[in-house]
């Protein structure tokens, strides 16, 4: 398939650029669908979305995409020229969507580096179907739109000769500067060229071999791209598409006086039109209108563009794995075993600069690998639309601090469990809304997203005004099963509810297309679990079921405190630890099962011997010897017994080698981590030795 490009980059820019339009796309359709129509403003852009897309994909080859959007861009076409009335606008949502998920699915085989074959047939017979009827209903110049539409090769580059009469009446010369460190930015001016056509008659463009000739690309970073455009377009209308393109740094508009300048190239030729020459400059007379055009870019909507690059992930996960070594390298060097004893003041001060630095890099590394939770938020607004028109229900998702930043490998592995979770809010959760109103309740059910910071997790709260977890149906099942994990008498009402995350655990009676809230929800905990995360579960019957998902920001460096249990050493993340203490005897407390506990300011906790856990060898047995480490998980507390403290340190947080995993499951462990003496520690994971 590479051989079909000129680049692998271009490749990534074009899957990058179009998903982003994809999920515009998406988020136009369903906010249209909220407000109960299409206005002219959302098919003016969906129709740019599709032309965009249409050309990219053309572009690219990818000719199944390219004929898809092409169909829809003439619908779109015909909404936008001839403002049809009584759209059935359920029925264009489903069409448009449908050639969205189409498309999603062709640029997941590209991202894997399969051929997209996937046949559209379907769909653009639908479209065309759809387009027939509205323009039975609006024959008004209906047979224009296919006729300005029908030639799928688009003609971008027009010489004069094509015509003796010139239709536009005025004559534009715009020269391009695009963004410093944009890239490809022939591939960019032809962007522009393939839109220019629905505004002008005649285009012409300097350099004008971009595709051709790589030498196109450094020509416009040192001169721009100047483009001649006849039309018959006001100033402002002109002004108003230039300003709209991807990356721009500078543009100069002008409305010509006369063709002077472009006579020069009314018999082009081959000498003028190349690189090594110079765009010809000829007096022109600037219309009235914008006088300073970089402070109106700055005022302009899309110029926020300008100051943000794309990255590719695969140079972060680089620059994390950097970081890291750096993080394990200053360990080494200002705990080296080598300087016990010395007193070394200067080293000291230079050590903490050092550590100051390397700090400050590592926050600035993490915060440029954080993205908002908006993204993966907006994308259950489809869930829902599509999931309550097949079951018939009514609900609204309300979203709350998507705003909230989690690193981008979290999100990657959230994504899946949040879906599942609101899938099954609506499924099970949310009654019908006859049901809804016998009971009192709004017909419209809501289901509520909502993320907030919590020291250094992020909490994540799926809500619903459903009808609530049944605790009865619970138990009973619990008992079938035998999944109590302590005698039912003993348990909370919060405990009772959080038995829904067992393995194999349901209460719905019939398995549906979208399941039951149980079915797979200890998928959903090991997912969570897999990022060092958690899931608890509330519920109160008849009113609604809140499910909480805490995880950390970030899976690359914590804050631990290291202990040692004879020869072996664990990290404990700081965020966990309450406090710690070396017990008195008469605080510990053994119950007639031989489990071992502690009185804490009258709260009595349990206690987890490390070295009795993992099967260590250590001499210290007696509590007066050794140290209690207080550590707090979902309202849990347990008292961890080891050896020592060593003390607090950031660690770089690595997984268990695959070798040591297929051997066995360990659990309590999260991962491991280099020390500055050159030992390897076992980070704990509490949720799991809890």
């Amino acid at each position: 398939m590479s051989s079909q490009y000129s680049g692998e980059s271009m490749l990534e820019v074009y899957i990058f650029e179009t998903s982003q339009n994809i999920e515009q796309l998406e988020t136009v359709i369903l906010s249209c669908e909220k407000t109960n129509g299409f206005t002219q403003e959302a098919v003016n852009e969906i129709f740019r979305m599709m032309h965009t897309i249409k050309g990219s994909s053309a572009m690219m080859l990818f000719n199944n995409i390219s004929t898809l959007a092409h169909v829809m861009e003439d619908m779109f076409y015909f909404l936008r020229e001839e403002k049809p009335q009584n759209i059935d606008d359920s029925a264009l949502s489903d069409l448009v969507l449908g050639g969205v998920d189409f498309i999603k699915v062709e640029l997941e085989k590209i991202k894997a580096g399969d051929t997209a074959d996937g046949d559209a047939t379907g769909q653009i017979n639908a479209i065309k179907e759809f387009l027939d009827l509205l323009k039975q209903g609006n024959s008004v110049n209906a047979e224009k739109v296919m006729s300005t539409q029908a030639d799928d090769n688009d003609h971008y580059y027009i010489t004069p000769e094509v015509t003796d009469v010139h239709t536009g009446k005025n004559l534009f010369k715009a020269n391009i500067f695009f963004e410093d460190g944009c890239e490809m930015e022939n591939i960019r001016a032809y962007t522009v060229i393939h839109n220019i056509k629905d505004l002008s008659e005649e285009v012409f463009f300097i350099p004008e071999d971009i595709l051709d000739n790589d030498n196109s690309i450094k020509y416009i970073r040192e001169h721009g791209f100047t483009i001649y455009a006849r039309t018959d377009k006001p100033y402002d209308e002109m002004n108003k598409f230039f300003m709209q393109t991807i990356f721009l740094k500078d543009l100069e508009l002008v409305l010509l006086e006369n063709d002077e300048e472009l006579s020069r190239f009314t018999k082009p030729e081959p000498e003028k039109l190349r690189l090594e020459s110079s765009p010809v400059k000829v007096p022109a007379v600037q219309v009235q209108g914008p006088q300073d055009y970089k402070e109106l870019a700055r005022a302009n909507d899309h110029s926020s563009v300008q100051s943000i690059i794309s990255v590719n992930v695969n140079k972060l996960d680089k620059l994390m794995d950097l970081m890291g070594e750096i993080v394990i390298a200053e360990a080494m060097v200002t705990q080296n075993p080598d300087l016990n004893g010395l007193k070394l003041d200067n080293f000291r001060k230079a050590s903490n600069q050092l550590h100051k630095i390397t700090g400050e890099l590592q926050d600035m590394v993490m915060s440029i690998r954080m993205v908002p939770l908006s993204t993966t938020f907006h994308k259950m607004q489809r869930i829902i639309r599509d999931m309550s028109k097949k079951l018939n229900k009514e609900v609204e998702l309300e979203l709350t601090g998507e705003e909230t930043e989690v690193d981008k490998n979290i999100i990657e592995h959230i994504s899946d469990p949040l879906m599942h979770l609101v899938r099954n809010s609506l499924d099970h959760g949310i009654e019908a809304a006859a049901d809804r109103e016998a009971s009192g309740k709004p017909r419209t059910g809501k289901i509520t997203l909502e993320a907030k910071n919590a020291g250094s997790d992020v909490l994540i709260i799926v809500r619903d005004d459903g009808r609530g977890l049944n605790k009865e149906k619970i138990l009973k099942k619990a008992v079938e099963n035998n999944l109590f994990t302590k005698p039912q008498n003993e348990m909370t009402e919060k405990e009772i509810y959080n038995l829904i995350f067992l393995p194999g655990f349901s209460t719905k009676e019939a398995v549906s297309e979208f399941s039951g809230r149980g079915v797979g929800m200890d998928v959903v905990v090991k997912n969570i679990e897999a990022v060092g995360g958690s899931v608890s579960v509330d519920s109160v019957q008849g009113s609604g079921t809140s499910i909480n998902l805490r995880i950390p920001l970030t899976l690359a460096i914590i804050d631990g405190m290291n202990i040692s249990v004879g020869d072996s050493r664990y990290t404990i993340p700081i965020t966990a630890i309450r406090e710690s203490f070396r017990p008195n005897p008469k605080d510990l407390i053994e119950d007639p099962d031989g489990n071992e506990m502690i009185m804490v300011r009258g709260n009595c906790y349990p206690i987890l011997r490390l070295h009795q856990f993992f099967r260590v060898n250590t001499n210290i047995m007696e509590f007066n010897k050794g140290i209690l480490i207080m550590v707090e998980q979902d309202e849990k507390t347990t008292a961890i017994f080891a050896d020592e403290l060593l003390g607090q340190q950031q660690v770089v947080v690595k997984t268990l080698p695959n070798y040591i995993k297929n051997l066995k499951h360990i659990s309590g462990l999260s991962g491991c981590t280099l020390l500055g003496d050159g030992n390897i520690s076992l980070i704990l994971d509490i949720a799991g030795l809890m």
